[in-house]
């Protein structure tokens, strides 16, 4: 375990409550989740930050696990002016037509069939690995899609919270 603790993480701790929680709320839509991240304010460690993170992820029920998924756009259709699903979504952006055709075709299914937007970890994944994952994904079933879901958006957290506690102020 690092004892690692950063300027950003200091910050983090020293936010106001509404600001933390509008911080934290960025990273994740689930407000179940920021909740309890905010709560066990203030962390020693990074890493601290990311176990927290990981425990009130596993405790998410499927309501909260929901309003997390809605913060996510499509893959492939980030939201407009969010430089986060931009950046994260980074391996869709240089997809030719017949691959973003494809994945938008694969994303209405699954939506279709699962009742949210197909979520993945996309940070450092190509176009291709995402249209391969939707496919091989689309056959679960939805209490084990469910928990691939959790896994992925903890991932994502884990990511985003980085990004939170290293930046600069």
């Amino acid at each position: 375990m690092t004892s690692t603790s950063t300027p950003g993480l200091v910050r983090f701790n020293a936010l106001e409550e509404h600001a933390a929680l509008a911080a934290l709320h960025e990273a994740c839509a689930s407000r179940a989740w920021a909740e309890r991240l905010l709560a066990a304010r203030p962390y020693a460690t990074v890493e601290d930050l990311y176990s927290a993170s990981d425990a009130a992820m596993a405790e998410l029920t499927t309501a909260d696990l929901e309003e997390a998924m809605a913060g996510h756009p499509p893959i492939g259709r980030p939201k407009p002016g969010d430089p986060t699903s931009a950046r994260e979504q980074r391996g869709m952006a240089g997809a030719g037509e017949e691959l973003k055709a494809e994945m938008l075709e694969l994303n209405l299914a699954y939506q279709e069939k699962f009742g949210h937007v197909f979520l993945i970890c996309a940070t450092g994944r190509t176009g291709e690995q995402m249209r391969d994952a939707v496919k091989e994904r689309i056959g679960n079933a939805p209490e084990q899609e469910r928990e691939i879901v959790r896994t992925e958006l903890g991932k994502i957290n884990r990511i985003r919270l980085a990004r939170l506690v290293e930046e600069e102020a």
